[in-house]
């Protein structure tokens, strides 16, 4: 048996702890089921913590994946970082440094697990959903985020699949309150259009 592990803020972690099988209400349960109904045998870990920005995931990934071993790691964190960059109450430039600090971060995590795991990552691009003046703010660091994201996925031989515009087009669809809470947070149908683009963008076989 595999393991797969999913690391992440709360958008992974979906109430995990209080879930019956500790892998929450979200995207990771949703993966997790469609492989069984597939018939293969893997062991899925969730390890998302809800507020967690790159530097904590970075900081736990020893004690929360690599020592699991795991053949897979799914990665979907840096909402959190642009956030706490677009409230800080400092210069652009600043704003710029603590957005090097996550990808720095980001940069240590794919690092670390190419030199301690054989496991093939997932990075997933970071998303925001703003309406009216709801984090349109945010949109420019969002990019900037993926585009760095991209480019370290690409150095370490990593997946990165993007999901902004695949749930822009599930809004287009389905209306904003379908697929967001709250601009930032999924629905169910949001959780469930996420698990569909990572099923549709790399097959995990046993």
């Amino acid at each position: 048996m595999g393991i797969i592990v999913f690391l992440g803020d709360s958008i992974t972690d979906a109430g995990r702890k209080d879930s019956p099988n500790q892998l929450g209400y979200g995207y990771v349960n949703i993966f997790a089921d469609s492989l069984k109904e597939s018939g293969t045998d893997w062991n899925i870990v969730n390890r998302g913590v809800d507020g967690y920005i790159t530097e904590r995931v970075a900081r736990a990934l020893y004690s929360d994946c690599i020592s699991l071993h795991p053949d897979y790691v799914s990665i979907l964190v840096g909402i959190n970082d642009i956030g706490m960059i677009v409230r800080s109450q400092v210069s652009w430039q600043d704003k710029l440094y603590l957005l090097e600090d996550s990808i720095r971060s980001y940069h240590e995590m794919l690092f670390d697990l190419s030199r301690e795991t054989e496991a093939k990552v997932i990075t997933l691009e970071p998303f925001v959903f703003p309406k009216e003046d709801t984090y349109q703010e945010w949109v420019p660091w969002q990019k900037k985020m993926s585009k760095n994201i991209l480019k370290l996925a690409r150095n370490y031989g990593a997946r990165f699949i993007p999901t902004q515009e695949p749930l822009n087009q599930k809004i287009e669809e389905y209306g904003y309150s379908a697929i967001t809470t709250d601009g930032i947070h999924l629905t169910l149908l949001g959780h469930q259009a996420l698990a569909g683009i990572i099923q549709d963008s790399f097959q995990i076989r046993q």
